[in-house]
């Protein structure tokens, strides 16, 4: 049985997450991301300027006048939410942890794919695969996700994008919308982000927190890392030291940069501390955009 303290919280994140699908993100939702294909609806008859290749010749045939074959948008799609359940997840200087909010983007995420009656599957991971859930429609489904990312316990600390990859295009063979939600602080991943982006519809989330690129000045700090457990006291009041922090979160953001560049993967950045909702806003309309152009 769940503590009453978790289940008001998934009550919380449901109702504001709903709220946000119903009154923004619904529409966006369905206009970026399409059908695998085309089924036939029904015939109609021929009007001029219809495309000739649509004539449905056996009708036109029976009925004496020309019939045009009429489709739609096979909708249904697969959604897959792989979730970072590291412990790097557990850092956050401002108002929330970055675990929080990966954790109320995927119940946002998962409610838009269900509203479009897709279904929807998560695979949470660490250094290793935790859990993986199968694809499947309905509230309940979308409830058991959010229940799993806020009640779950992982086993592992560190982690490995390539692993969760390499799992995700193994066991999801026909092709799906993939969000990738983590702070990508990892280790090479490069080779299977390019596949499973070549293979799916793959968007990387990056959840980031203010701290992690700028260093403060609050005198000697003791850090842990959260991974490893690997304990450094750091004299934050060194400009050397702050500027070195700096620059190797330059270096970092570079390389990553780089990397989703070269296979032009659809990404959204998102910072603890700051709403989500105009990163994805901008994210859906800008993908519209190109769609359309």
């Amino acid at each position: 049985m769940l503590p009453s303290e978790l289940v008001a919280k998934i009550r919380r994140i449901e109702i504001r997450t709903k709220r946000l699908v119903n009154d923004v993100f619904g529409g966006e939702y369905h206009s970026v991301f399409k059908g695998q294909g085309m089924e036939f609806e029904e015939v109609r008859e021929y009007f001029p300027g219809d495309d000739i290749r649509l004539i449905d010749w056996n009708v036109t045939a029976r009925a004496g006048a020309p019939f045009v074959k009429k489709f739609k948008e096979e909708r249904e799609l697969t959604v897959m939410i792989l979730y970072d359940a590291s412990s790097s997840g557990r850092f956050g200087t401002t108002r929330r942890m970055k675990g929080e909010m990966a954790a109320e983007m995927c119940a946002l995420l998962a409610f838009s794919a269900i509203k479009n009656n897709d279904k929807v599957g998560m695979i949470i991971f660490t250094d290793r695969i935790e859990k993986f859930i199968a694809p499947k429609k309905g509230s309940a489904h979308v409830l058991r996700l959010v229940r799993e990312i806020l009640h779950f316990e992982p086993e592992g600390r560190s982690t490995d994008i390539a692993g969760a990859l390499n799992f995700f295009l193994s066991v999801i063979r026909r092709k799906a919308v993939a969000f990738l939600v983590s702070d990508f602080l990892a280790g090479e991943y490069q080779r299977e982000l390019a596949i499973a982006n070549r293979k799916h519809d793959l968007i990387a989330v990056r959840i980031g927190d203010p701290r992690e690129s700028e260093m403060v000045d609050v005198g000697l700090l003791e850090l842990e890392d959260a991974e490893t457990g690997e304990i450094v006291v750091v004299d934050t009041a060194s400009l050397r030291v702050r500027t070195q922090y700096s620059d190797q979160a330059n270096r970092r953001e570079v390389t990553m940069a780089r990397a989703f560049g070269s296979i032009d993967l659809d990404t959204v950045a998102v910072e603890t501390g700051k709403s989500y909702v105009d990163p994805l806003i901008r994210f859906f309309r800008q993908r519209e955009r190109r769609i359309r152009g």
